[in-house]
């Protein structure tokens, strides 16, 4: 019988997954303080007490000109690790598929990341219902696309052989 042939599978790249979370997210959390103190007049520091209210509830949206340094530290903590875990989900999804699926693809993502934060979970934490606007819809497209496009300009093509399944290579 002849031996079967081994298949080569491209696995996820993993380091720059994480790269592209976490530049994707910093790029994204400038990107929101820019648009927040430029369009709204707001603080510089309301977006990171937004991201820390998901941990220390709506008392931390309190408005401030001098920023409390643990809750800004927590904001900070939430907000990269919403975009670390949400960039590797992304990598999942769209390795193999090339920069302009990446970004394309990311920027959906980011779409979607939108709508089920501020559709759905705001039924449990209801003070980010005021926060549904094109502006955070925005940066999450913004935050999307770079981590799809960043990922995809990082990946490195790693394969893993699979053997063949079934006793295909004991002797006749």
């Amino acid at each position: 019988m002849p031996r079967a042939s081994r298949v080569m599978r491209q696995v996820m790249d993993w380091r720059a997954a994480v790269i592209a979370g976490l530049l994707a997210g910093l790029l994204a959390l400038l990107l929101r303080i820019l648009l927040w103190v430029t369009v709204t007049g707001g603080s510089f520091w309301a977006p990171f007490y937004q991201s820390a209210a998901i941990l220390l509830g709506p008392n931390s949206l309190a408005p401030v000109d001098a920023p409390q340094i643990g809750v800004v530290a927590v904001g900070v903590l939430v907000h990269m690790t919403l975009s670390l875990f949400y960039s590797l989900l992304l990598a999942f999804i769209i390795h193999r598929w090339g920069l302009v699926v990446g970004i394309v693809g990311g920027a959906l993502f980011g779409v979607a990341i939108y709508v089920i934060n501020y559709y759905t979970f705001t039924y449990l934490f209801p003070w980010f219902f005021p926060l549904r606007s094109w502006l955070v819809l925005a940066t999450h497209v913004t935050f999307g696309a770079l981590a799809g496009g960043i990922y995809e300009a990082l990946e490195r093509d790693i394969y893993v052989v699979e053997e063949p399944t079934g006793d295909s290579t004991s002797p006749a």
